[in-house]
């Protein structure tokens, strides 16, 4: 059980000064019934409407976010716009943060949550959860042969990556592939193809662990995940 006024300023990132303001207003319902003090308890399984939408009253949030390009994967950044400024009013809470980062440039699926212990189980190196991106490089490539040396694990800054898979998509003057890593070195993926003379034009990861993004989701786009979808995050 938690306090209005504490909870609500909690999920929605404002002062506990603008949530009585909200309730002197009437804009606060809990359970169908209009709430007006702030000490009034709350438990996950009530129903908790502010100005009409519904607050997410779990006691930890899991949300795929298909990030755009030029978005930073960060809390807060003083240049650029973050995930965290793509979450719904009603999905927002205190403590969310992007569990693992994509670079500006890169697309796709980004998992934020609050629930540090559950974000170092995914991202723990030990843990081996794979991440799949699709890229489109800028010339071919002798798919056989590459699909080879990223199984047998190339080297990068001295060190043996882990095995990695790669096949193709889309053959072409500019080939589309699907890699899956169970790393994230800086730039992994770019660094990866560029070991064998390829620049990779656009990059946009799709899965992590046996979770797909959503292909219903926009770009921008971000929703809560089902606790069938935690499972496939966490399985391989």
């Amino acid at each position: 059980m938690e306090r209005l006024d504490k909870l609500i300023a909690s999920r929605l990132c404002i002062s506990r000064k603008e949530v009585k303001a909200l309730l002197r207003r009437g804009a606060v319902t809990l359970n169908g019934a209009v709430a007006r003090s702030a000490e009034q308890k709350c438990a996950e399984g009530d129903e908790l409407l502010v100005e009409g939408r519904r607050l997410e009253l779990s006691r930890h949030c899991y949300l795929m976010l298909n990030k755009p390009a030029g978005v930073v994967c960060a809390t807060r950044d003083k240049q650029c716009g973050t995930v965290l400024d793509l979450v719904p009013a009603e999905l927002r809470r205190s403590g969310l943060f992007p569990a693992g980062r994509l670079d500006k440039d890169t697309e796709g699926f980004v998992l934020l949550t609050d629930d540090g212990a559950f974000a170092h189980r995914i991202l723990a190196p030990r843990q081996h959860v794979p991440k799949t991106y699709l890229a489109r490089l800028n010339a071919p490539i002798d798919l056989e042969q590459l699909a080879r040396a990223f199984e047998e694990g190339v080297e990068l800054d001295g060190e043996r990556l882990r095995s990695a898979r790669l096949r193709g998509i889309e053959e072409g003057a500019q080939p589309l592939v699907e890699l899956t890593i169970c790393e994230g070195k800086f730039h992994q993926v770019k660094r990866m193809f560029a070991l064998y003379s390829r620049e990779v034009l656009h990059l946009r990861r799709i899965r992590i662990g046996a979770l797909a993004l959503d292909p219903a989701l926009p770009p921008g786009g971000c929703r809560a995940l089902t606790a069938g979808e935690l499972e496939q995050l966490s399985s391989k």
